[in-house]
């Protein structure tokens, strides 16, 4: 009867610790939770805000941590750890450049580098940029770690990597005109050799299979198209005359008539590294294929990127009877006065002529 007896108070007795245990384990487990959730939404901030960090291929979420640790984005390395061991086991880390915010949570650091929302920077090339000022852009993006070419020159070589538009211009001797104007994204692990390769992709989506046909109807190659839409590129300044500079240069071409095109004088003087900021006599009496004053016909080819309104205006010039255009002194807008007749273009001239000189210019 006592063993009995003494059964019966044991067994409360051991319900009773195992209960505890359990409540103690509980709380141990609770308190730890609460403790990771604070941890991991605990703002810190850290210095490396400006800066990129870069996440190498192949890296593991140990030596991912180590390095956000390195860095200073991440003061504690355990609670960041635990999370991802313990409630992201089916989450990884992707590869890339990336920018933390300043301060930042754990949590927000691990969102990021689980989207792969990767730091990226941008450039822009704008309209009727040349391969020459396309040079220099690349060269000055300080960013992209590459090692060289970083000036112009070195860069001047990648731009003439005539493989990317071969079958479209088998003719080009640089990638001149294809080079598309837009604002481009990229990040520090870019090359510079990627970004011409996207330029000329970019060039290729706009240069639809309508655009080509067009061409074909004309009879003309994808390499006259681009060298005429980046005359008119240059010489427009108001958006609504393009289709009637495309007019007047297809209108001269059709009678062999001279296109008489300053930009392209200016473009002459720069392959020959002789531009001084303004055409002067010696520049148009310059021997270049280039120089549309002394030679008819298109130039051997494209001067500058044209922008897509600029080719389709190449490809859909405005049925007019002119032959002339100069800058409208009476507006004064950066358009032009188109005439019909050589007599109606050289009062134009007068007129603008006048106004520079009242002007001091």
């Amino acid at each position: 009867m006592r063993l009995i007896s003494k059964l019966k108070f044991s067994i409360p007795r051991l319900y009773v610790v195992g209960l505890m245990s359990i409540i103690c384990i509980l709380i141990v487990v609770a308190g730890t939770g609460l403790w990771l959730r604070l941890e991991m939404n605990r703002a810190h901030a850290h210095s490396a805000a400006g800066r990129i960090i870069t996440v190498a291929q192949g890296s593991n979420t140990r030596s991912i941590i180590a390095l956000l640790n390195k860095e200073g984005i991440l003061v504690k390395t355990w609670p960041t750890f635990i999370w991802m061991r313990l409630l992201a086991r089916n989450q990884s880390f992707k590869a890339g450049d990336y920018r933390f915010i300043s301060p930042i949570t754990p949590s927000q650091v691990i969102s990021k580098l689980v989207r792969g929302d990767i730091a990226t920077l941008a450039f822009t090339i704008p309209e009727g940029y040349n391969r020459f000022d396309i040079a220099r852009v690349l060269a000055e993006l300080k960013e992209i770690r590459e090692a060289p070419p970083t000036t112009p020159v070195k860069i001047e070589a990648l731009l003439k990597n005539t493989t990317l538009i071969a079958d479209l211009d088998p003719m080009a001797d640089s990638l001149e005109g294809y080079l598309f104007p837009d604002t481009y994204e990229y990040t520090a692990s870019s090359t510079r050799e990627q970004l011409v390769e996207t330029m000329v992709r970019r060039f290729r989506g706009v240069y639809s299979e309508k655009l080509q046909q067009r061409a074909e109807e004309l009879g003309m190659t994808t390499r006259q198209v681009m060298t005429l839409a980046s005359l008119i590129e240059k010489e427009a300044k108001v958006d609504s005359e393009r289709e009637l500079i495309s007019s007047v240069f297809h209108q001269r071409l059709k009678i062999g008539m001279p296109l008489a095109c300053d930009p392209t004088v200016i473009y002459a003087s720069l392959l020959a590294g002789r531009y001084r900021g303004k055409i002067y006599q010696s520049d148009l009496d310059r021997d270049s294929p280039y120089n549309t004053y002394k030679n008819p016909g298109l130039p051997p080819g494209p001067i500058a990127s044209p922008g897509l309104r600029s080719i389709e205006s190449a490809l859909n010039p405005a049925q007019t009877d002119y032959l002339f255009f100069v800058v409208d002194a009476e507006k004064n807008d950066g358009s032009h006065k188109f005439s019909a007749s050589f007599s109606d273009h050289e009062k134009a001239v007068k007129v603008l002529r006048q106004a520079e000189r009242a002007s001091g210019r």
